[in-house]
């Protein structure tokens, strides 16, 4: 991270800043008569959005080219969309557990933006295409939605075990109820895997592009995870539809698939297990 310009870096500075604040408020209201500190959550998450567009404009005007290319621009985006996710959910659902487990999620993701924080580089001319356009877009916006659909998974678990020890009062008001987090979950896994369909779709494309060969493509531990984890949602979507599946088991389906696709962002670029590369 300290290799960033000094411009870059004291905007990306001050994006931690305000979601480790967000964070704090995220915790504070959670405790008894902790309500009046939600109010700041809204204001904090719209800083750190507007702050994190600011230093994508930074990275375009660099690389003269849609800031997409590396791995810190991709998360930089994830994040905005999780802060646009709470920003419009928060109007209807404003129960603090909701609002507490999605500022948490998205200062976990500053943190493993922070890891991979570099230097711009100079784009290929492979990333001006409108297949790499197309694929960066669905894929970072199809983990975004599995990453929600992941947090209605937790919150559903969370609620149904305090029931079912019949401790309601604890998440009365505070989580939102079971059968919206249900909808949530399902409507957040299906558009998750229509995104990851285009995401692969479009990555076929690519690979006429760099002649790189489908195999070698297939064989890419970035792209297994990926479709390992298309390939868990479109089968709890099936089995949903057709009333064979348990909600309970879904959710803890829906964050396998989190997990792979958390490792096919992330994980796989840190560790150096992939060869995906948009710039030179």
């Amino acid at each position: 991270m300290a290799e960033l310009p000094k411009p870059e870096l004291a905007v990306f500075l001050s994006v931690v800043v305000v979601f480790v604040a967000a964070g704090i408020v995220g915790i504070l209201q959670l405790r008894v008569n902790g309500d009046r500190y939600g109010r700041l959550l809204a204001p904090l998450i719209s800083l750190g959005v507007a702050l994190e567009a600011v230093l994508l404009i930074f990275r375009a005007a660099a690389i003269k080219a849609v800031p997409l290319t590396g791995l810190f621009e991709s998360m930089i985006v994830l994040t905005m969309v999780f802060g646009l996710i709470y920003l419009l959910l928060g109007i209807v659902v404003t129960a603090v557990w909701f609002g507490s487990t999605m500022v948490w999620l998205i200062l976990g993701m500053t943190v493993l933006t922070a890891i991979a924080a570099e230097p711009s580089a100079q784009a290929s001319a492979i990333a001006a295409t409108p297949w790499a356009v197309a694929h960066g877009i669905a894929m970072v916006l199809g983990g975004a939605c599995i990453a929600f659909a992941a947090v209605c998974a937790f919150l559903y678990l969370f609620g149904i075990g305090k029931l079912k020890r019949k401790e309601v009062m604890k998440v009365l008001g505070k989580v939102p109820n079971i059968e919206r987090l249900e909808r949530m979950n399902i409507l957040a896994a299906g558009a998750g895997f229509v995104l990851l369909t285009l995401g692969i779709a479009s990555g076929l494309g690519l690979t006429t592009l760099l002649k790189t060969g489908l195999v070698r493509w297939l064989t890419d531990v970035k792209v297994i995870s990926t479709i390992a984890a298309w390939g868990l949602l479109g089968v709890i979507l099936i089995l949903d539809h057709i009333g064979v599946l348990s909600n309970k088991t879904r959710t803890y389906v829906t964050v396998a698939a989190f997990i792979l696709v958390a490792f096919a962002i992330l994980g796989a670029a840190v560790l150096g297990v992939t060869q995906h590369n948009f710039s030179v």
